[in-house]
């Protein structure tokens, strides 16, 4: 890839981060502020402020990596680097995982109108059992770390001592690993969270479509209220489902390691971090509290600029 298109892939993937950084760190100092002035969060927002929390750290452990590797590619892959940056990323990322995961789960139950049993008992325990929750997020997101962990020191421990089996060479080594252990592991820990997002979602429209059916039955229009919080909730899900799904393909295929030493390295970093970057916005316009004083704060940038 020509230079200046290298330069201009990693002017946008900047800018992408940075408005990352300016979403998440909103969402952060807002309900960090409801949660002094009142002393405790709902259930959705304690899910906001921890997923944007993690986003806001995941997206500095990554600018710092991807810089470093791009950078000092030698010492990155010879040295302990990756495993230093490597433990608070796969830590942080599965986190993200979780929690928004999480997240669509609660729209789900806030949403959804159905009357079996189970559904019933989840939708009333579920928000009391959101910090328990988080915590077993951040248990579990730990334990994946430390499986990540492992097997970086394993590639690190053979590039060090040069300790492979057989014949094998430090590259062909690399790859199995890559192939045999982190893809698995990467495949494995993320679509448990990933099946949580897509049954939530799966519920959801079925809630819309019995709802749908069930007033064109009783002769009611369509533009009820219910059907409106469910068509909102679907939206906001849907971008997330596209920001999500993008996500996910672009780690699985980071674990075999394609685009780690090519020339469309930037643009798939891109791709990787568009996510954690773009749907916080959704976040911010779909939520009443957060929407709110992001206008005041857009009218007061306004004022000062006609002043």
């Amino acid at each position: 890839m020509h230079v200046a298109f290298t330069v201009l892939f990693v002017l946008l993937f900047v800018l992408l981060c940075v408005l990352g950084f300016l979403a998440n760190g909103f969402i952060v100092l807002v309900l960090s502020r409801e949660w002094a002035r009142h002393g405790r969060l709902l259930p959705s927002d304690l899910i906001l402020i921890s997923l944007g929390a993690s986003r806001f750290c995941l997206q500095w452990v990554g600018v710092g990596n991807n810089f470093y590797y791009f950078f000092h590619w030698v010492e990155y892959c010879r040295g302990p680097a990756w495993q230093y940056f490597g433990l608070p990323w796969d830590f942080l990322n599965s986190v993200t995982f979780w929690f928004g995961s999480w997240l669509s789960v609660l729209f789900c139950m806030k949403i959804a109108n159905f009357t079996h049993p189970a559904f019933l008992w989840l939708k009333w325990r579920f928000p009391g059992s959101v910090p328990w929750l988080l915590l077993g997020s951040l248990l579990i997101s730990f334990i994946v770390a430390l499986l990540f962990f492992w097997g970086n020191h394993a590639l690190y421990k053979g590039y060090l001592i040069r300790s492979y089996s057989g014949n094998m060479t430090c590259k062909q080594w690399s790859r199995r690993l890559e192939t045999h252990y982190f893809l698995p592991l990467k495949l494995i820990t993320l679509s448990i969270p990933c099946s949580v997002f897509l049954v939530s979602i799966a519920l959801l429209i079925n809630s819309l479509r019995r709802h749908s059916w069930r007033m064109q039955r009783s002769a009611h229009t369509p533009q009820d209220p219910s059907a409106q919080a469910h068509i909102r909730a679907l939206k906001s899900l849907i971008s997330f489902l596209v920001l999500y799904a993008l996500s996910f393909v672009s780690l699985v295929i980071d674990a075999v390691g394609i685009f780690s030493e090519s020339d469309w390295y930037w643009p798939w970093q891109i791709l990787t971090y568009l996510c954690t970057s773009i749907h916080p916005f959704v976040l911010i316009l779909s939520n009443l509290r957060l929407r709110g004083v992001f206008g005041q704060l857009t009218l007061l940038a306004r004022g000062f600029r006609v002043a």
